[in-house]
């Protein structure tokens, strides 16, 4: 079996990290993997939601001790990426580090559904992603400084966005175990949910963002994230674009009469 499996439902696609036996820790193959898969998810219009989620007993262990502890680099690989500090730069450039890049190409809702474990990068590959829904029994955790590293993935830039710069230092710097309940009153999740209910809540809140207007579910994500860099002028001088256009589309016109008739609109797909 593949290390990264990918596969389309209808409009909602799935990557499901598949290293079971590692925890689904990186592997070369997987990172290729999930990088072509963004990459189809970006350019797809068939492709509405994205749900990434881990075989086996957790989500993701992050980068493999294993490979760590042969002198191999945070994965096994076939190239050189450790024999000096540029290739080991390169192994997160080149590869981990172009999985954050290209999540912030796509424009259409990312859901990370979390169980069991989430450790270090893993729990940032989590993070990247727009919405969080995670089994009560997840235990999540910033693990660098465990084994002596930095978060070289993006946990920097994305924890203390989400959780504030204090709460992201105290996290960074004590490595500690969070419960599923713990991550959520510090917003590092969106959901927690029983484990027997984690695959059909996930599978019912992706359905019902692809039911919405395609094209309104974009402009938001873009219009919230973009935000995050803007003056307010320039955030509402942006957003007002983006009214007048939503207002000349079809879905606009449906979603206006379905609720003036008490019923469910019918958004083109």
């Amino acid at each position: 079996m593949a290390d990264l499996l990918f596969e389309q439902n209808g409009n909602i696609a799935t990557i499901t990290l598949n290293r079971p036996e590692s925890m689904n820790a990186f592997s070369e193959e997987m990172i290729l993997k999930w990088i072509e898969a963004l990459e189809i998810v970006r350019d797809s219009e068939d492709i509405h939601v994205l749900v990434v989620k881990g075989n086996g007993r957790c989500f993701c262990a992050g980068g493999d001790i294993q490979a760590m502890k042969a002198g191999e680099g945070f994965f096994e690989s076939k190239e050189d990426i450790t024999s000096t500090a540029l290739a080991r730069k390169n192994s997160l450039w080149k590869k981990i580090q172009r999985i954050p890049l290209l999540l912030e190409e796509i424009d259409k809702p990312v859901i990370a559904q979390i169980h069991g474990f989430a450790m270090g990068a893993g729990l940032d590959m989590a993070l990247m992603c727009d919405i969080r829904i995670a089994a009560e029994s997840t235990k999540l955790s910033e693990s660098y400084i465990n084994v002596g590293i930095v978060p070289g993935d993006g946990g920097a830039y994305y924890l203390p966005r989400i959780v504030g710069v204090d709460q992201a230092l105290d996290l960074l710097w004590t490595g500690r175990i969070l419960s599923a309940q713990d991550a959520k009153e510090k917003g590092l999740v969106t959901y927690v949910v029983k484990d027997t209910d984690l695959e059909e809540f996930t599978n019912d809140y992706a359905m019902k963002l692809a039911g919405k207007s395609k094209v309104v579910v974009q402009m938001i994500k873009r219009a919230v994230y973009q935000s995050q860099t803007m003056s307010l002028r320039s955030s509402l001088d942006y957003i007002s674009s983006q009214m007048g256009i939503v207002t000349e589309l079809p879905d606009f016109k449906e979603g206006v009469r379905a609720v003036a008739e008490k019923r469910n609109p019918q958004f083109n797909k």
